[in-house]
């Protein structure tokens, strides 16, 4: 999507801290943190949300998840991490390219 932030993060057009990244996924540091360790893991192609990621995309989901953990234990933070991903303007949605917080370092109140 050419004016999607993550997009052009994706394609090098936007600066980014880079914590992982293959030929699927991205996970780079927010620039606005919530939490004292706050990355963002995205596909690299576009999609809105979960509720736009397709049935045929299972094993994208699948890497998604896995690559979560995978960028959870890089960052020292295996077993004490939450995982967020909003779906739509009710639910908070910013940037409407799918995507995952992953936030550590505080106390969530669940």
């Amino acid at each position: 999507m050419e004016n999607c932030v993550f997009c052009k993060i994706v394609k090098g057009d936007l600066p980014a801290t880079v914590i992982f990244e293959n030929e699927h996924v991205l996970a780079f540091k927010d620039i606005n943190p919530l939490a004292p360790t706050h990355v963002l893991l995205i596909p690299k192609r576009h999609m809105e949300s979960l509720d736009d990621l397709p049935e045929s995309e299972a094993a994208l989901a699948g890497e998604l998840l896995l690559r979560i953990k995978d960028v959870a234990a890089k960052l020292g933070v295996t077993g004490g991490y939450k995982v967020v991903s909003n779906c739509g303007e009710a639910a908070g949605q910013l940037v409407y390219h799918l995507h995952f917080h992953i936030l550590s370092g505080k106390k969530f109140v669940p």
